[in-house]
């Protein structure tokens, strides 16, 4: 048994002349009903004749014409304009001619192309249409065509405001889709900035490192090790960022792994950076993104602190709140090593900040009363991207 939203989606996928057509149909079948004869519009006052052969045409032009109101809806009008026309001038005043009104609609609605040409040739069509009724003296007074005139220019109207209203919702949907856009892909060039930074970063200062072990074997092995080690996690960040882009990734894979922070520190530690790392209290059940926001603010201080605090003393302090996730990470001044690394572009700072405020969190960063830098936040948990 098909379920009423198994109907809706069969009938969706079906063309849109085929949804059109079964209306076409029914208003066909119902003007040769014989107590619906002669109920049709009737402008001109032309006396009602019987159906003949031309009433068929004129019914089958109007009704089964409205099938193709969507898909073309130009000659949509013109098939049904000139069913309505032979009804008129027949006296055949068939149910179909109400096909007139909808054609119209329809038109002003769907028709794209050469809208103002379609008017005016309209307009043009209806003047010649009631000289003729005036040539075969009708009676129909002059107020009469003007009203129905009118009424047509309406129902244009009417389909030319639906035609306006759906480009608008268009348009809204379009840029809310670019917003959309626009913010995933600055979500990923900070996760892009905060990977490829904070690893690039260890391993320069790695390889500095090693250029002064050139008589210690033993320790210069150890330092080359540290930068394959380092080249190896960067890879694997990055492949675990990648994998975001996956529509089937699940949630959770944005969250890094159970220890990745002290993972972090040391390979911080590893790079010649004495960090002192504190870790209280228990991670809530659920702490929805801000793990992983936790997680970069540590990566981005950590970077900075070998970019312009390297040999210096740092602190790395994580507390998990029933409701937060608070976190700082302070240096105790400029270093004065050799070590070069790449200059920073100030995005790491501005990102973080960022990420901290649309979940609702503070974020502050700045130099120390004492001297050297701090980097404080407090990131509500259970908070989603």
């Amino acid at each position: 048994m098909i379920r009423p939203r198994g109907l809706r989606q069969v009938w969706g996928r079906l063309h849109v002349t085929a949804r059109d057509l079964p209306f076409a149909v029914l208003l066909c079948v119902l003007a040769f009903v014989p107590s619906l004869r002669g109920s049709g519009t009737d402008i001109g006052a032309v006396a009602e004749q019987p159906y003949d052969v031309l009433a068929v045409v004129a019914i089958g032009l109007q009704a089964l014409s409205l099938a193709l109101r969507r898909l073309w809806p130009a000659v949509c009008l013109t098939l049904v304009a000139a069913g309505f026309v032979l009804d008129q001038l027949h006296g055949y005043h068939t149910v179909a001619s109400t096909a007139l009104p909808l054609a119209l609609l329809s038109a002003g609605a769907h028709l794209e192309r050469y809208r103002r040409t379609t008017v005016a040739v309209g307009s043009l069509a209806y003047a010649l249409f009631v000289a003729e009724l005036v040539r075969r003296g009708t009676g129909e007074p002059p107020a009469e065509f003007v009203s129905f005139y009118v009424a047509m220019c309406l129902l244009w109207g009417g389909g030319a405001w639906l035609r306006s209203t759906r480009i608008a919702e268009a348009e809204r949907r379009h840029q809310v889709a670019e917003q959309t856009r626009a913010a995933e892909r600055a979500r990923i060039a900070r996760e892009l900035h905060d990977v490829v930074t904070h690893h690039v970063t260890a391993m320069v200062v790695q390889a500095e490192a090693a250029r002064y072990l050139t008589a210690a074997p033993e320790r210069l092995d150890e330092a080359l090790t540290a930068v394959t080690d380092t080249g190896r996690r960067a890879v694997a960040d990055l492949r675990h960022l990648l994998d975001l882009l996956n529509p089937d990734h699940g949630e959770g894979s944005r969250t890094p792994p159970v220890g990745r922070l002290l993972t972090l520190v040391e390979q911080t530690r590893r790079a010649g950076q004495p960090v002192e790392f504190t870790e209280t209290g228990t991670p809530a059940a659920s702490t929805g993104s801000a793990d992983l926001v936790a997680y970069r603010v540590v990566q981005e201080a950590l970077t900075n602190a070998l970019k312009y605090a390297h040999g210096r003393a740092t602190s790395v302090l994580v507390r998990h709140g029933e409701r937060d996730i608070t976190v700082e990470v302070g240096t105790d001044g400029p270093g004065t090593g050799p070590v070069t690394s790449p200059g920073g572009s100030g995005r790491g700072l501005a990102g973080l900040r960022e990420r901290v405020d649309v979940l609702g969190g503070e974020f502050e960063a700045g130099p120390r009363p004492g001297g050297g830098f701090a980097v404080r936040a407090r990131i509500p948990a259970g908070s989603r991207p």
